[in-house]
């Protein structure tokens, strides 16, 4: 039987009707721009009316697609431009040329805008709360907020003093708000900014606004949460780049608690960077005089005092071994391992309040690593034989010196042994090694 051949499926011309609401709308801000233009200037300076106007807009105009010309608006002077070079010229403002764009003329001021509002922090808070406001209605204008300040913040060599004076303080209003991260200062390193010296004159009024809403605490906290708690110093040039130079501008500039917090920061960083090479020399094996000779080098370079040094190398020498897990076991590892490097924190005990920075040193670490709990006695007292730590130290951390980590174990292991110093008349009379 002949199987007739099938006819293969051909493709028509036939053509589907798209519907309205799948076509992709232009990105045409125009209408969005001329809207809240025309809103802002019924409002006039009425912050309170602004803010409702924003809140009201929300609703009917798509602040999601339009956020960065929103915020152009209300922040760079609320000048705007053809649509080709759309707010161009609140972006770079007179004669700073953008990337792929020109300045225009033609342009429209609204009463509401940052840069033409009183440079007072006052007024600077006023304006703060209409973004808090607006913010904390459309959450997810956040992103775009941050967007346009980190935008801004490379073109500051074109705003006017007093523009920038007034973008600094809102910044720091909105950082302490936590609208913005903390991360946006790294924008304040552009070369350009850092060598004409707008970078740092910016950041004294940034900082001063969110000090004053929040303290230094709060942020050092979010300045660390972002890494840029160590990279202060790039507010200036390279050949200015130092924790005095830095010290100094702020302080006289009335941010003596900025100034603390970053020579704090410069100093921990430091004492990271001798410990690792503390380790590396001790697993190297070099001579106890040459390390010695080093760490007192770095000592006068950085200006760290024997305390502190001294509890830099206790933690060095103990973090340069692998200890045995076994608690019966690591008290005679340490005892061993101690005695070799007793002449190297003799080296930086030379003062009481020394060693009893040692004591506490000793007391936290046995505290901190359980299989040493037992340890601590022994230690000391090898310490005390080996002329690290004095008799006067011993009592007094014993009497009123010690914290209260570990405090009743370790008062009662030294019981025996502090009845031992304030009796003996003679270290000769009997072993310390014996007492306890």
């Amino acid at each position: 039987m002949n199987n007739p051949k099938q006819q293969k499926p051909t493709l028509t011309g036939q053509r589907f009707k798209t519907r309205k609401r799948d076509e992709k709308e232009r990105f045409d801000p125009t209408q969005f721009q001329e809207s809240i233009v025309q809103g802002l200037n019924q409002t006039g300076s009425d912050l309170e009316a602004v803010a409702k106007f924003l809140d009201a807009s929300g609703a009917k105009l798509d602040y999601r697609r339009y956020a960065e010309t929103l915020f152009d608006i209300l922040v760079a002077l609320g000048r705007t431009s053809c649509p080709e070079t759309l707010l161009v010229s609140a972006q770079y403002p007179r004669n700073v040329t953008p990337p792929g764009g020109t300045l225009s003329d033609d342009m429209t001021r609204t009463e509401f805008c940052l840069f033409t509002a009183q440079e007072d922090l006052e007024t600077m808070q006023a304006y703060a709360q209409v973004f808090n406001k607006l913010i904390r209605r459309y959450k997810y204008l956040e992103k775009g907020l941050e967007e346009e300040i980190k935008k801004l913040l490379l073109f500051l060599k074109g705003f006017s003093e007093s523009e920038r004076n007034k973008l600094a303080m809102l910044t720091g209003i909105l950082l302490a708000n936590g609208h913005i991260s903390a991360s946006i200062v790294s924008s304040l390193f552009n070369e350009v900014l850092v060598k004409e010296g707008v970078s740092p004159a910016f950041a004294v009024k940034l900082f001063k606004a969110w000090i004053n809403e929040r303290d230094i605490n709060s942020v050092a906290g979010s300045l660390r949460k972002v890494g840029m708690d160590n990279r202060m110093m790039e507010l200036f040039p390279a050949n200015k780049r130092s924790c005095e130079h830095f010290s100094k501008y702020f302080t006289d500039a009335g941010l003596k608690e900025l100034s603390d917090f970053a020579r704090n920061q410069q100093s921990i960083g430091a004492r990271k960077e001798l410990q690792k090479e503390l380790q590396e020399q001790m697993s190297r094996g070099d001579p106890f005089k040459d390390i010695i000779v080093y760490v007192r080098e770095e000592m006068k370079k950085t200006g760290i005092s024997e305390q502190t040094m001294v509890s830099i190398v206790w933690s060095s020498v103990m973090s340069s071994v692998e200890w045995n897990k076994k608690e019966e076991l690591v008290t005679e590892q340490a005892i061993k391992h101690l005695k070799q490097y007793s002449p190297l924190l003799s080296a930086f005990t030379s003062q009481g309040q020394s060693e009893l920075t040692l004591l506490l040193k000793i007391q936290e670490y046995c505290y901190d690593n359980i299989h040493f709990m037992k340890s601590f006695q022994k230690i000391v007292v090898l310490l005390y034989r080996a002329d690290v730590l004095s008799e006067e130290a011993i009592l007094k951390w014993y009497t009123d010196a010690h914290v209260a980590k570990g405090k009743s174990v370790f008062l009662e292991q030294m019981k025996k042994f502090v009845e031992w110093l304030k009796n003996a008349e003679e270290e000769s009379e009997s072993d310390p090694e014996d007492e306890g």
